[in-house]
């Protein structure tokens, strides 16, 4: 790894153009490395992560837009949309549209903790789709994802987004892009190119993530997966883009980015050294904000110790900053304690996650959901008892470790009966966590996707994909056009695709 300072550009100065943050990580994307067994198992983990989550949301309403818009682009040559026989194609700009809504639309995947927090699977349909279209073979296609999740978590290590109201796909779309590069044997000029073309559009506020939230967290992956591929092509054709994005005087950090960024480098590996930055990312075992997945496993614990819930009159959670603006009452969403919520906004909400997973013992990412199981009225009253407190022993947990796998993103939480009594518990990672009590392997990442698929996915069919993930690296292009999950067609609901937009 090699450290490189990310310089502000000062007005009617010139920035060297090797020394621009684009440039050092289209550098990096272009370089061939040495792959790791480690590394190809871990990709293999994620894209059987992504099928399950997708498979699961095939017919939210959300996904059957976004696919009812890509089946207007047949293409013979063109990648596969997931549920869906995969002797149709379609074009994979938009199969990357509608593959990456699914994937995104549960909030179930992976996740990355640092400086900045994204979800850096949602570049698996971008990739995969141009992989197909393109004839890549298996090892094209690890080498490509392993580069787009290191360069976000090297992006989300350095540069801080949400402090400043940006949401974190700014950092997906020069993540995609430059795994797109490395998936098409660009060079660093023409990568460079493209990157900064995709950084400068995906730039979004976060009010798509505050307040009443829609469907529109579900899209945004999908968004900047088909700029980057716009981005990409447009550079192979010699087009240039705003330069530079990232550092100039008018750029994306000075003018967007101006909290918590002083002082800014970034490392990057080099040469040929493995590009292991997947192996700092983890994913979720509960349908919710990461934040609230270590919530989920205190709830089951602590519900051990109380005979009923009735008697409770105060639960108070104590935990970092982000987890109290951003899902707890810190945020001063009213809509985050309502039955009439969204699922977008409810798994969002600590305090509705913790009343209801205190109350079942188990969460489901649909039923925990349900119109039924919001509007309860034990649990909306449970729920209106639940305050979030930002905690500085648990920011300092958080924000002062540096090393992704080790920033603790639980809490504390204390439950107050109307006796007196008062119940504590604590945890410092949910436990899938590769630092928690039953981190996840291959196996609990294919047991994962069992309730997802139920119904949905045949065994024979089952079988049939993980194998090829088994042989991932070793996949030829053909092998590659049909890593997709099928479904039967009729589990799949496209009344969408009988409305006519403008396709």
């Amino acid at each position: 790894m090699k450290k490189f300072k990310i310089n502000i550009q000062k007005p009617g100065e010139k920035l060297i153009k090797n020394n621009q943050l684009a440039y050092r990580i289209a550098t990096m994307a272009s370089e061939d490395w040495r792959l790791t067994n480690e590394i190809i198992e871990m990709v293999g983990n994620r894209i059987i992560d992504n099928a399950g989550v997708a498979v699961a949301a095939l017919n939210r309403e959300a996904v059957k837009i976004a696919r009812a818009q890509a089946m207007q682009f047949e293409n013979k040559h063109g990648a596969t949309l997931f549920g869906i026989q995969d002797n149709k194609k379609y074009d994979c700009q938009w199969a990357a549209w509608a593959n990456a809504v699914a994937v995104r639309e549960l909030d179930f995947h992976d996740n990355i903790m640092a400086k900045e927090t994204c979800h850096p699977g949602d570049c698996i349909p971008t990739i995969l789709a141009v992989a197909q279209q393109k004839n890549c073979n298996g090892e094209d296609l690890v080498k490509a994802i392993a580069t787009s999740y290191e360069t976000q978590l090297r992006l989300s290590m350095s540069i801080a987004l949400n402090p400043n109201r940006i949401d974190h796909v700014g950092h997906l779309g020069p993540s995609i892009t430059s795994g797109l590069g490395k998936l098409l044997k660009l060079d660093a000029d023409t990568i460079y190119q493209a990157i900064q073309w995709s950084a400068h559009t995906s730039i979004f506020t976060r009010q798509g993530r505050k307040g009443e939230l829609s469907s529109w967290k579900a899209y945004a992956p999908g968004l900047v997966g088909k700029n980057a591929i716009d981005a990409i092509d447009r550079a192979i054709r010699g087009d240039t883009s705003p330069s530079p994005v990232w550092e100039g005087d008018y750029g994306i950090i000075p003018i967007l980015l101006k909290k918590n960024n002083d002082d800014l480098d970034i490392e990057l590996p080099v040469g040929d050294e493995p590009r292991k930055g997947i192996l700092g990312t983890f994913t979720k075992e509960h349908s919710a904000g990461y934040h609230g997945n270590s919530l989920i496993d205190i709830a089951f614990n602590m519900r051990k110790k109380i005979k009923d819930t009735k008697e409770i009159s105060k639960i108070n959670i104590h935990s970092k900053q982000y987890t109290h603006i951003v899902m707890g009452s810190g945020s001063n969403d009213k809509e985050k304690y309502s039955p009439k919520a969204t699922r977008e906004t409810l798994d969002h909400s600590a305090m509705y996650i913790f009343a209801v997973a205190l109350e079942d013992g188990e969460w489901h990412h649909e039923k925990s959901y349900s119109e039924e199981r919001k509007n309860r009225k034990e649990t909306v009253e449970l729920w209106n008892k639940i305050e979030t407190f930002e905690s500085p022993e648990w920011n300092k947990k958080y924000y002062d470790e540096p090393d992704p796998l080790k920033k603790a993103q639980g809490a504390k939480v204390e439950i107050i009966l109307k006796n007196g009594e008062k119940i504590v518990d604590s945890l410092e990672f949910a436990n899938a966590h590769p630092s928690g009590k039953t981190p996840f392997g291959r196996p609990e990442y294919i047991k994962k996707t069992e309730p997802l698929f139920e119904s949905m996915v045949n065994e024979k069919e089952q079988k049939r994909f993980l194998d090829l993930i088994n042989n991932l690296k070793s996949l030829s292009f053909d092998d590659v056009k049909k890593l997709n999950v099928m479904c039967d067609e009729n589990k799949i609901n496209f009344d969408k695709n009988n409305i006519k937009g403008i396709y």
